[in-house]
């Protein structure tokens, strides 16, 4: 699969210049470009989840929060929360004591969220808060636990939002990173990769009225990094045993790491 090359419009050089799928753009520009694609997805993002994995995405989550170590009276941050699917199950185990901030970047994916956890019933633990999670809005040492699912691929500077999840946990708390990562089976990869570039627009247009932003959904899985080289940038954030756990043959891995 060859990259198509579009060249920035602003910036000096390469620093100024970061991936949009298989294009580049200029950093200033892709934060945008990234809520241009959720902007569009948002109304129709569960159903798609649910096509896209086979519902298979409903595992890749409890497995995370299996792994989360969340208890009663905890304070959690779910990064990229989008339409809540993690902050229910936070707020189920935190309790009237606790509390779990959802965050996204995108205010339609925050009030798609907001809408769907009201109706079910949830409220008094539960915060909204629209942040960049290069720059979060709080203070030091806030949470027990961070989760970020299907979200660090779409984030422009991964090693600075690395770096703030670490400095918004609390000594011992744990980041839980769940992300689409690279197939360790080759037969699996070029059926993956098929299935990606045809199947998924195909979808996107049949159900959202968009094949493009689910091309570049497809398109930004490929640029992320892979399962080793992000258990490294977790380390050079200052994460202590930092470990991950492939699932469904390494198409999607949980990354864990913790606070010193």
């Amino acid at each position: 699969m060859s990259e198509q090359q579009t060249p920035a419009t602003s910036g000096n050089g390469q620093d100024d210049v970061t991936h949009f799928g298989f294009s580049n753009v200029a950093k200033s520009q892709k934060a945008s470009q990234v809520a241009e694609v959720f902007h569009s997805v948002a109304g129709k993002y569960d159903l798609m989840n649910d096509l896209m994995s086979m519902g298979v995405h409903r595992l890749w989550k409890r497995f995370t929060i299996e792994l989360s170590g969340v208890r009663p009276g905890h304070q959690v941050l779910d990064i990229a929360g989008g339409t809540g699917d993690l902050t229910m199950k936070f707020s189920d185990l935190v309790g009237r004591d606790g509390k779990v901030v959802l965050a996204d970047i995108n205010a339609s994916m925050l009030q798609v969220g907001r809408s769907r956890l009201t109706d079910r019933g949830y409220a008094g633990n539960i915060e909204y808060v629209q942040a960049d999670a290069e720059h979060l809005p709080f203070p030091d040492n806030s949470f027990n636990a961070v989760s970020i699912a299907f979200g660090l691929r779409n984030v422009t500077d991964k090693d600075q939002a690395l770096r703030d999840m670490m400095r918004v946990l609390k000594p011992g708390g744990k980041l839980m990173v769940l992300e689409f990562s690279k197939p360790t089976n080759p037969l699996l990869s070029k059926a993956y990769d098929t299935y990606s570039f045809t199947a998924l627009p195909l979808m996107g247009q049949l159900i959202a009225g968009d094949s493009e932003s689910y091309k570049y959904l497809a398109e930004s899985i490929r640029m992320h990094p892979d399962q080793d080289t992000l258990k490294g940038m977790m380390e050079s954030a200052g994460m202590v045993n930092c470990k991950y756990y492939n699932m469904t043959g390494g198409i999607v891995a949980l990354h864990v790491g913790t606070k010193p």
